[in-house]
């Protein structure tokens, strides 16, 4: 529909100056206001949307410039809701331009007659909460103001053009251009002298045409990003395929997947590929020109480890300098300070290639930065360039400037949303904001939103929110607002899952640091899109869960807490143990169990590379037992850390904790000797603790033949080799040695009593179990033996152990007692150092590479090893080992 003819509809139908009264009012007509008009109009909601411009479009009415396209492929940035409407719309290219996209939502608002009910070339310029007729008050700029009963942000996360920050851009005579707000008529390039300031998508994206067109071409960059070719032209053969198959299964695995697309989660790690299978995956990657496939495909760790991360960003370093002839130039559009994916990645048709044209100047603005614009151009700190045409790609103020741009919003008792989010934005579940009653956010802080396929991000929280406002008036509820502590846990929660990613090694417009003043933190979640609707399907569940909902006749709700206490990556592999539906391992007997274990082990990530593994045997209480050595790549001697495997005295050997024991040696820089214990039932109560006593003495008896450092060593364990390492060192001091420098106990069972309340709180749906836990003690000892102090070392003498260092879980049966016996430890006057790592399950700490949020507690162990050892207490500081150094940095 033409603008005119829609400002005309627009201005018949609000100019009145009584107050429109409605149920619904939604601010923005791009994609997400377009589906919540068509979800409220068919649940029974009456509605109106207030949109600034004069169509529909959003972000994608705004974002004109030349070569404005989609970075998601459309068969994917499209509506699912409506199959009819699936079938009805084809795109014509992989990845369309904004004018196609623009033609798809006018055809949309067609299609299910949406623009009745909008109200274009409005503003909202004032909402208060008005807490006596429990409704928001909303003051325009046309027409009349709106009475509505809930309140919805549908104003997108890239919709508020950040303004230059250069002086004199007034006093420029040329054209000036903002790529956010590109103008509606034709604007001339050729045989101009164009100027652009910025190097994002939007720059990467219009440079080229510009330069085809322009006599000259200056651009002007501050920071360089990565650039992949979107080689565009028809959709995949391959993806079409797999949509025309099966397209409800396809958007279903779209609905559950980490980005919005339905791909797998990727399993290979860096380090178990050799360097021809990583380049020949990334070669693929970039001749498929596929955004999600290049971030998520090559290798499981690209995007957590700063290590797998960087191989894959040195691929894409030697493409720039091969596309682009001249060294110096290629060097300055090489990005080195930060992670690959950290910052958006741009598709690009040509980016790098333009800088080989003879009409193409590049400007590196960290060795001369621009000085002023003057009234014929710019002024560096070196140079001046005449133009003609200033064209600003300085992006936006993300995510929160398009909510808090719009108009003043003030909450209950006064509070002003500005002043609310002064210190950086605050939301439950990035959906809504406490204190803020009946006011909801579409992909707004706090949600996957701009990390993910966006129409799929959308649809899902349209869904949500609509099905909320049905269920409370169904109910009888008219308000609904987030509890405080609910809205804290869910900063909690962001902030853990941010230790997931690299995003927060980079300044960039996730984490706000575009904005000067503007508070820094990554403002979307990061934990991906199926994980995130599962929450928000629990909070529904668990009966609204950190919602208060009040209403005129029926009785108050308020069901407060924190929905996610879990850290992210443990419970999604909670989520996964769920859905193999394993068998309780305490009913498979030893055996079976043992076998299990077997299996089980096989399916995680291989342990990193050490400088040497070597398997032998050793003598313990009562004949040879099995050892694994693993050895660090730097010079020895080094220290030894003699380890004991977890498995509840009945299950694991001297290889069922080689990540776990690789991970410390590597961090350490000291030798790890994981030790292959007697189990019960077969050997019961005392077989385990003397064999673990047995062979600390003869691996001190022979450190310098294993290659390690004379003189005390360390003992380590997990779970019931934690146990054993315990006794160790109380046997030790008892028995004249060995001498023993320090302990790390981890999630160690110590007390043979079921009475504390980690297990009642943690007794199921943690892995272990309270109940598994009864069987590895009755397996192991008899009720008689269990007091023993070699089985419970708790109910031993802890005066002169050597200094320990003790880990729990929060989500662990073990938990309590190893905080006991921490601060048992502690009042016998041994120092003590503890982790109390929360959120954590019984296994997460050993869970090397798969629960990444366990990297800073495993470095504090290895940081308490070396100062057992007397050696500096972080590994940089004897400058033994840089990776680690880098892999410890990135992951907290």
């Amino acid at each position: 529909m033409p603008d005119a003819a829609v400002a005309a509809r627009s201005s018949e139908a609000t100019n009145s100056d009584t107050t429109q009264q409605v149920d619904v009012a939604v601010v923005g007509a791009g994609f997400a206001g377009l589906y919540l008009l068509h979800r409220l109009r068919k649940t029974g909601f009456t509605a109106v949307v207030i949109e600034e411009a004069g169509d529909v479009g959003g972000t994608w009415y705004w974002n004109r410039y030349p070569g404005a396209r989609c970075d998601i492929q459309t068969i994917d940035y499209s509506y699912t809701f409506d199959p009819e409407l699936e079938s009805a719309w084809q795109w014509s290219e992989k990845y369309a331009t904004q004018p196609e996209i623009l033609r798809y939502l006018g055809f949309v608002a067609d299609r299910y007659e949406l623009r009745r009910d909008i109200r274009f070339g409005t503003k909202v310029t004032a909402a208060h909460w008005d807490e006596a007729a429990e409704r928001w008050r909303l003051t325009t700029s046309n027409g009349a103001d709106i009475s509505c009963h809930y309140y919805i942000m549908a104003t997108g996360c890239l919709s508020a053009p950040k303004p230059p920050e250069i002086d004199g851009v007034k006093d420029f005579k040329g054209e000036v251009y903002f790529t956010g707000r590109w103008p509606h008529e034709e604007v001339k390039l050729a045989g101009k002298r164009i100027a652009v300031i910025g190097t994002g998508s939007s720059g990467i994206q219009s440079i080229p045409l510009f330069a085809e067109q322009a006599a000259h071409l200056t651009v002007f960059q501050r920071t360089p990003n990565f650039a992949l070719p979107a080689h565009n032209g028809p959709a995949p053969a391959d993806r079409l395929a797999l949509l025309q198959g099966d397209r409800a299964g396809y958007r279903e695995q779209a609905r559950w997947s980490l980005a919005g697309v339905p791909y797998p989660q990727q399993m290979a790690v860096s380090w178990q590929l050799s360097d021809a299978e990583r380049r020949e995956r990334f070669e693929q990657a970039w001749a498929a020109g596929d955004l999600v496939h290049i971030l998520t495909q090559l290798w499981a760790d690209q995007g957590v480890d700063v290590d797998g991360n960087a191989l894959l960003a040195d691929l894409i370093r030697e493409k720039i300098r091969e596309i682009v002839k001249d060294p110096e130039t290629a060097e300055a559009l090489t990005p080195r300070d930060h992670p690959f994916g950290a910052k958006r990645p741009c598709l690009d048709t040509n980016y790098y290639a333009t800088f080989n044209r003879p009409n193409v100047t590049l400007v590196n603005l960290r060795q001369e930065p621009i000085t002023s614009i003057t009234a014929s151009g710019i002024t560096t700190d070196k140079r001046t360039f005449d133009v003609d045409m200033i064209v600003f790609a300085t992006g936006f103020d993300a995510m929160t400037g398009a909510i808090k741009a719009v108009h003043p919003i003030t909450g209950r008792d006064g509070k002003s949303l500005s002043d609310v989010w002064a210190n950086g934005p605050q939301t439950y579940l990035g959906l809504t904001v406490s204190g803020f009653p009946n006011l909801f956010l579409v992909t707004g802080p706090g949600s996957p939103s701009v990390l993910s396929n966006m129409a799929v991000s959308i649809e899902q929280h349209v869904d949500w929110v609509v099905d909320r406002l049905a269920s409370l008036r169904e109910a009888g509820f008219t308000t609904i607002d987030a509890t405080e502590t609910a809205q804290a846990g869910w900063a909690q929660h962001m902030a853990d899952c941010s230790t997931l990613t690299l995003h927060r090694l980079a300044n960039t417009w996730y984490t706000g640091a575009n904005v000067p003043g503007k508070a820094q933190g990554v403002m979307p979640y990061t934990g991906g899109v199926g994980p995130y609707r599962s929450i928000c399907n629990e909070v529904v569940a668990r009966g609204m869960l950190g919602f208060k909902l009040t209403g005129p006749n029926v009785s108050e709700q308020c069901n407060d807490g924190q929905v996610v206490r879990l850290q992210p990556d443990v419970r999604l592999v909670l989520g996964m143990l769920a859905e193999m539906n394993l068998p309780a391992i305490e009913s498979l007997g030893a055996q079976g169990a043992r076998d299990f274990l077997t299996e089980f082990n096989k399916g995680r990530p291989a342990g990193r590379p050490v400088g040497e593994v070597g398997d032998g045997v050793l003598h313990g209480a009562d004949g040879l037992l099995p050892y694994r050595l693993y050895r660090p790549a730097t010079p020895g001697p080094h220290p030894i850390v003699v380890y004991f495997h977890g498995g509840g005295w009945v299950l694991g050997d001297e290889q069922s904790d080689d990540p776990f024991c690789r991970d410390i040696c590597r961090r350490s820089g000291m030798i790890v000797v994981s030790v292959g214990y007697r189990h019960a039932p077969e050997h019961r109560f005392p077989a385990a603790a003397e064999d673990g006593y047995a062979a600390t003495r003869w691996i001190a008896e022979h450190a310098t033949e294993l290659g390690g450092r004379a003189g005390p060593v360390l003992v380590a364990g997990w779970s019931a080799g934690a146990n054993i390492a315990a006794v160790t060192c109380q046997l030790a001091r008892d028995r004249g040695g060995p001498e023993i420098a320090g302990q790390l106990l981890v999630c160690p069972a110590t007390d043979c009593r079921f009475d504390r309340p980690s297990y009642t709180d943690n007794a199921v749906g943690y892995f272990l179990t309270r109940a598994l836990m009864f069987w590895f003690w009755d397996i192991y000892c008899s009720p008689a033996d269990r007091t023993d102090p070699r089985a419970s070392p708790l109910r031993g003498n802890l005066a002169n152990l050597p200094p320990a260092f003790v880990a729990t879980c929060e989500f662990d049966p073990l938990r309590d007692e190893g905080i006991e016996y921490a601060e048992a430890m502690a009042a016998a006057g041994v120092p003590v150092e503890q982790l109390q790592a929360r959120g954590n399950i019984h296994s997460s700490l050993m869970m090397v590479d798969v629960v990444i949020t366990g990297v800073s507690g495993r470095a504090r162990m290895a940081e308490a090893l070396r100062s057992f050892a007397g050696l500096p207490r972080k590994l940089e500081e004897s400058g033994e080992s840089a990776s680690a150094i880098a892999v410890n940095a990135a992951a907290g």
